[in-house]
Parts: structure tokens; sequence; C-alpha cells
């Protein structure tokens, strides 16, 4: 999908050019286009993440991972109450399974997370509590069933709550690592 928007962005860009480049032939000054404004608005939003996530302690960017998973996990929802008239639309039913693989992503990258010396039994706790979350989040997406995703979003904002404690507390803000989790590469 990224890889078709860069294509779709790059043939944009291609025939702002020519436009430019004819209207200053004509001797007119070149037109702003909307897409252009958009696009730079979306680069500077994209950097502005970039530079957040950089900059992030291991605890703050857990819990910007949790803070991913449960907006994609709001978005389902939403989709899903879209479709519970008589007739479901398809393109809401991809939208749904695309957020719902989103978040299935982000369990992934926290599970690989997971330092099992450090963690002890809290990395081991996790370790089956996000298992448990992708098998839940497979079957909600086959099954779209509101139920489960309503029960993985809650569980996933239990624990961003508990992090955003922790963080708060242990002082991880300032750099330290928190025990049992290696956000490193």
């Amino acid at each position: 999908m990224k890889r078709m928007f860069t294509v779709t962005a790059g043939i944009r860009q291609g025939n702002d050019r020519y436009n430019e480049n004819k209207a200053r032939a004509a001797g007119k000054p070149p037109a702003v286009s909307r897409e252009g404004i958009t696009l730079a608005y979306t680069n500077a939003i994209s950097s502005y993440r970039e530079t957040r996530v950089k900059t992030a302690s291991q605890g703050q960017l857990i819990i910007m991972l949790y803070e991913a998973a449960i907006k994609n996990l709001d978005g389902a929802l939403e989709f899903l109450a879209l479709n519970t008239g008589g007739t479901k639309n398809p393109a809401n039913i991809e939208k749904i399974s695309n957020l719902i693989l989103k978040v299935q992503e982000i369990v992934t990258e926290l599970t690989a997370s997971l330092d099992f010396e450090q963690g002890g039994d809290i990395a081991r706790n996790l370790f089956s509590l996000y298992t448990w979350f992708n098998r839940e989040l497979l079957e909600a997406n086959i099954h779209q069933d509101v139920r489960r995703i309503t029960s993985v979003r809650n569980q996933i904002y239990e624990l961003k709550s508990a992090w955003a404690e922790v963080v708060a507390k242990t002082g991880s803000e300032s750099g330290k690592a928190v025990a049992g989790v290696n956000i490193a590469g």
C-alpha cells in the first residue's frame, strides 16, 4: 500500500512539475495545488512522529504502541458499527480487517520486545497475554466479532494505563530501561 502511495504521489508530483513549467513558459506564476499543501502537511506530521519516536524512552514507546493499538481497534469497532445493518459493505470489511491486522503487528512487536531474562514472570505473563490477544484478534477478524475486539481493546487500555503509571513512577522518562522489555531495534 505504501508503495502504491509513493508511486501515486510521484505521478502527482510529476504532473505538478509539468504544470509549473507550462505556467512559467506562458509567463504565469505557478499555481499551488491543494494536493501539494496536503503532502507538505503530511510530511510535517510524519517528521514530528518520527522525532517523537526517536526521542522516546522505552516506556514511552510501549505506551505509544498501546495507544496505536487502541486507536486501530476503535476504528475497527466504528466500521463494525456501520456494518451492523442488514447489508455489509465489503469496503468496510476490508478496512476492519486491515485495522485488526495492524493491531496484530503491534502485538507481535510487543511480544518480540520482551526480555525474558530480566523480566522473569512479568515477561512470561505478558507473553501469554500477547499470545491470547493475537488469537482473539484472529478470531475477531474472521468472524467480525465486536465482543472479542472490545475485550482485547479493554485489556490493552488497562496495560497502557499501568505502563503510564510505571513510567511516571520510575522516572524512565530520563532514559532508564524498563525491566523485562527491550525496544532496541
